[in-house]
């Protein structure tokens, strides 16, 4: 663990980052106890108090374990921490990581069938309104990629809401905060399933009339087409 001493700006912060890095990094090990308050203090530059703000906070991600008078331990994230991590894995060095890419779009094919089904039994007709809303302005989109991502993505988080599902929900922000930034550079891999505006269409008709199963069906069908496009790109990134 190389540790540098930090900027004088949003201290807490700029500590948190350092470590968090080296966490995600590989660099300190689960189960590696980190050094004194004291002496991280005396090696970052810092006051006590900034890195006991960082350490907080570090504990709060599910990254360390720290405990009054004892050590602050290293803590295994892949089994301690929440979604909200994924924009940092995602691109915690500022490019993105295709096997969290990757990962990002197998939950996504994972979940949206059920979340297509579950918002066909219990759509509001509010949602119902705004699901057919944003697919009507699909239609007049196809010629622009990036404004018809947007719209679909729009009508994704609609679908979310419609489905009632909280956990659903909170886990589809998660999984938003870490695709947005790519967002535009996706747009092409994803045309095939952006373009197709038949199919979404005919998801939201099987919302509409509270057709379970097949909205589950459609939904999996269409993530699946650009899914598949998309793991593509990224194998081909990954072997040249």
């Amino acid at each position: 663990m190389a540790l540098t001493p930090v900027s004088r700006r949003s201290v807490p912060d700029a500590v948190f980052d350092q470590l968090a890095s080296d966490i995600l990094g590989g660099e300190l090990a689960p189960g590696v106890e980190l050094p004194a308050e004291r002496r991280l203090a005396e090696v970052l530059g810092v006051s006590r108090p900034a890195v006991r703000e960082a350490l907080q906070r570090l504990a709060q991600a599910g990254l360390v374990d720290v405990r009054q008078g004892d050590a602050t331990t290293v803590r295994d994230y892949r089994r301690s921490a929440g979604p909200e991590l994924l924009p940092r894995l995602l691109a915690g060095d500022g490019t993105p990581d295709l096997e969290v890419v990757r990962h990002i779009l197998e939950a996504r094919f994972a979940l949206m069938p059920d979340i297509a089904r579950r918002a066909a039994l219990r759509r509001s007709e509010d949602d119902l309104a705004r699901m057919h809303e944003l697919v009507g302005r699909m239609a007049d989109e196809v010629d622009d990629l990036p404004t018809l991502q947007r719209t679909a993505h729009e009508l994704s988080s609609t679908i979310v809401d419609g489905s009632g599902n909280v956990v659903y929900r909170l886990l589809f922000n998660a999984l938003e905060a870490a695709y947005l930034p790519a967002m535009d550079a996706l747009a092409q891999v994803l045309a095939d399933e952006l373009t197709d505006v038949a199919s979404y269409r005919a998801l939201v008709d099987a919302i509409d009339v509270r057709n379970a199963a097949l909205a589950a069906s459609i939904g999996r069908r269409l993530i699946g087409i650009g899914t598949q496009a998309a793991l593509a790109a990224i194998d081909e990134l990954q072997a040249g």
